[in-house]
């Protein structure tokens, strides 16, 4: 009996513990299900829905794209990001993600169980997280920063689940991948791989090495601490361990490892902001065109909001040719620094005491400084911030740190301890160039260089700038007289004092220009008188055809300003922009046809729609015989004119200021080229326009303010400060067989009725003109 009770009682003291263990069984079953579904409803904390995972919520940087395929720059605010498709991805940098962040990757959906697991037994010790790759893009997309609070951590952790598993319903493998790659923060600027292959290594992701890709997955651990740029040594150890476990997972070889550990991290940092890099100017210019296309009320998105230009991803092509705008650049940074070099030579304290101006008195020179002063952002940000006119003024005399702009170094900039005052007077000194090179039959801007350096010289000096184009101005003249009196180049008139009653300020004044160095004599043709660019010539032609029909010419041919019909504009006193003197010129070169610059042709949205489309103007000018002759005209220029150096060799010279023989006119170009010099009056401004059958260019070189220029016209014509660039950007294009710049002879006419064949010889030595001389350029 006693037996019996004792079996009955262990039999009930064991079903105790079953019904214990099946509810804990059960409950170890029904509460992560809970769990998951309370934090699926929201409960933990706000989930997102099926659009917001179809997609994310990520700020994309807009896109500038050359018309080669090339990326110029881009817009953004805080997310320097650009998506990338798997397909653009290395296959060794898919497998160094997946060696170093989540070996299993291939055979989970969202969760590592045995990841779990091993963290949990190891209590997060000994390496191997427990986050999948999932995980980590739904943290970055949806969760956030890990937060300090256990509890709260652990319900970021749950949410973390949860959308992994839901990610991988959504998305493949692959999609998952991409995404993380394209959303991580590598530092500096580089939002996403993309950029970070860019900004690091200064290429696109699919062409990124074994080397380069372990560095960059290396960083998902902690971009900020593995950054290379500060801490190089911690990263090449991250690059290790990265490079150790494909290894491990033999996705290389011992052999292969070792190599690659030994390396350096071959940087080639090339940073991507909105100061530097490739085409700055063009790309302000740019912001400017689309911000005034965000506002048009007939470019909103589908549901009526504007579009952003910093966030939304939108790609912008445009007509500017990497290639043409890299040889444009370095023909700018090739010429500017010795340019710049001899001027200062001339402007030593010893030399010019009221360096750099010139002409103006003490008075003068504080006259204009305080007008810069006044303009300067110190001035306006101290005004704002509420200081009084006199604490701005005495601020401008305390010596302060600062970075200024220089050609000494590859930097172009050093730092030192200046007042502001003489940092307005240093940079008064630099001269600034303006260039720009478009296609006349299509109008498609290929390269456009506003300055030296956009970080230290925001203004444009393509189409903000407006200064004098001194005898740049005369083909139009010529074209005047050619299309409405019918006059051939081989017309002659007298080069003898000339002239002409006009109209000032109600008074009757006769305007007499002279030739430079007051020479004169003979008959000349007038492709001998614009060769040679000859006032008294050009002041007969405006007299015999008027002012007012040669400035509605130049209003037709695409001059935006206002020019005054008096007769002094024949020498080029007008103030106008390279912009339009490019777009005035192509005229010529296109037949008459006038072509309205294009430097957009198609704008996208992140999807691939096209939002916009650009659409030619075109409209009649002159006769296609009167174009081409004005062409032929100004042929004469670069034949035996003041820009035949472009043809010839010029002598070698022992330059003492850099103390090395200096090579004069390196182009010998030999294939037909119309153009025409300029210089305004004291050499304030120098100016070379030059064509070729499908490519017409402009560059304009001088100071910021007129009263700096150089003494002397050797070094202060157009032919000395502007040409130069013409020169060397146009040999380096010749010499890219990928391009197609035009060698041939300008198309004639079918019918031609004018009389070219000049039986009298011409002059072989060109004389000076009012702004030419021969003298040895760079």
């Amino acid at each position: 009996m006693t037996e019996k009770k004792e079996t009955k009682n262990t039999a009930q003291d064991y079903s105790k513990y079953i019904r214990w263990f099946w509810m804990l069984f059960l409950l170890g079953i029904l509460m992560p299900i809970l769990i998951f579904s309370l934090a699926s409803w929201g409960y933990l904390g706000e989930m997102p829905d099926h659009t917001q995972l179809e997609n994310p919520r990520t700020n994309l940087a807009s896109e500038i794209i050359s018309s080669d395929g090339e990326t110029l720059g881009k817009f953004y605010f805080n997310d320097n990001r650009t998506p990338v498709d798997y397909e653009d991805l290395p296959v060794h940098l898919v497998d160094a993600l997946i060696a170093v962040e989540d070996a299993r990757y291939a055979d989970h959906s969202g969760i590592d169980a045995r990841g779990i697991l091993r963290a949990i037994f190891k209590l997060g010790r000994g390496g191997g997280g427990a986050s999948t790759i999932s995980q980590q893009l739904a943290r970055q997309l949806f969760v956030g920063v890990a937060s300090k609070n256990t509890f709260e951590r652990l319900q970021q952790k749950i949410k973390e689940w949860v959308i992994a598993t839901r990610l991988e319903r959504q998305y493949t493998k692959e999609e998952i991948i991409a995404q993380y790659f394209n959303i991580y923060d590598f530092g500096n600027n580089a939002d996403g791989i993309r950029s970070a292959a860019r900004i690091y290594f200064g290429k696109e992701p699919q062409k990124l090495d074994l080397n380069e890709s372990a560095m960059l997955v290396g960083m998902f651990k902690n971009s900020s601490l593995y950054n290379p740029r500060r801490n190089a040594e911690g990263v090449t150890n991250r690059r290790n361990v990265v490079l150790s476990q494909m290894e491990k997972y033999d996705y290389i070889t011992t052999a292969v490892k070792d190599s690659l550990q030994k390396q350096g991290l071959g940087l080639n940092y090339t940073p991507e902001s909105h100061r530097e890099g490739m085409a700055t100017y063009f790309r302000e210019y740019l912001r400017d065109f689309m911000k005034k296309w965000t506002a048009n009320e007939a470019n909103r998105k589908p549901d009526g909001s504007k579009y952003n230009i910093n966030s939304d991803g939108l790609k912008i092509y445009t007509t500017i040719d990497s290639r043409m705008q890299k040889y444009a650049e370095d023909a700018v940074q090739n010429h500017m620094p010795k340019l710049q070099a001899e001027f200062f030579h001339q402007n030593t304290p010893r030399r010019n005491p009221k360096a750099p101006f010139l002409e103006l008195t003490n008075g003068g020179i504080d006259t204009l400084m305080r007008v810069s002063m006044k303009r300067s952002e110190r001035w306006r940000v101290m005004k704002k911030n509420g200081s009084s006119e006199k604490e701005i003024e005495e601020s401008f005399q305390k010596p302060v740190k600062m970075r200024i702009f220089t050609w000494e170094n590859a930097e172009q900039e050093i730092d030192t301890v200046m007042k502001p005052w003489d940092s307005m007077r240093y940079y008064k000194s630099f001269l600034q160039p303006g260039m720009m090179s478009m296609e006349p039959q299509t109008g498609h801007v290929k390269a456009w260089v506003g300055g030296m350096d956009y970080k230290h010289f925001q203004y444009d000096h393509v189409k903000q700038g407006k200064r004098q184009i001194g005898s740049t101005f005369k083909p139009f003249v010529y074209a005047t007289a050619i299309d409405q009196l019918h006059m051939s180049p081989c017309d002659e008139l007298p080069d003898r004092p000339f002239c002409i009653e006009a109209m000032r300020h109600g008074n009757t004044e006769e305007w007499c220009p002279e030739n430079s160095g007051k020479t004169y004599g003979g008959m000349r043709t007038l492709k001998n008188a614009l060769a040679n660019s000859v006032n008294t010539v050009t002041a007969q032609l405006i007299d015999m055809v008027g002012p007012q029909p040669v400035v509605d010419l130049a209003n037709r041919m695409g001059i935006e300003g206002d020019i005054l019909p008096v007769p002094s504009i024949a020498l080029g006193t007008p103030d106008l922009s390279v912009y339009e003197m490019v777009a005035a010129y192509s005229t010529f070169a296109n037949k008459g046809v006038y072509t309205k610059p294009v430097m957009v042709t198609s704008i996208e949205d992140k999807n691939g729609t096209t939002l916009y489309q650009f659409v030619p103007q075109t409209k009649d000018v002159l006769s296609e015989e009167a174009a081409y002759v004005t062409v032929n005209l100004m042929e004469g220029v670069t034949q035996y004119g003041s820009g035949s150096r472009l043809r010839t060799k010029g002598r070698d010279k022992w330059d003492p200021l850099f103390r090395e023989i200096i090579t004069g006119y390196p182009y010998e170009l030999q294939n037909p080229i119309a153009g025409k010099t300029g210089t305004t009056q004291n050499q304030s401004d120098g100016w070379f326009m030059g064509m070729v059958p499908n490519l017409v260019t402009g560059v304009w070189v001088g100071a910021e303010d007129r009263a700096a220029h150089f003494a002397g016209i050797d070094y202060g014509q157009g032919a000395s400060m502007a040409l130069p660039i013409w020169g060397m950007y146009m040999k380096a294009c010749y010499e890219d067989e990928t391009l197609s710049v035009s060698q041939e002879e300008f198309e004639k006419p079918a019918r031609l009725s004018y009389n070219l064949d000049c039986t009298k010889k011409v002059d072989e030595e060109p004389d000076e003109g009012d702004d030419e001389s021969d003298e040895l350029d760079f």
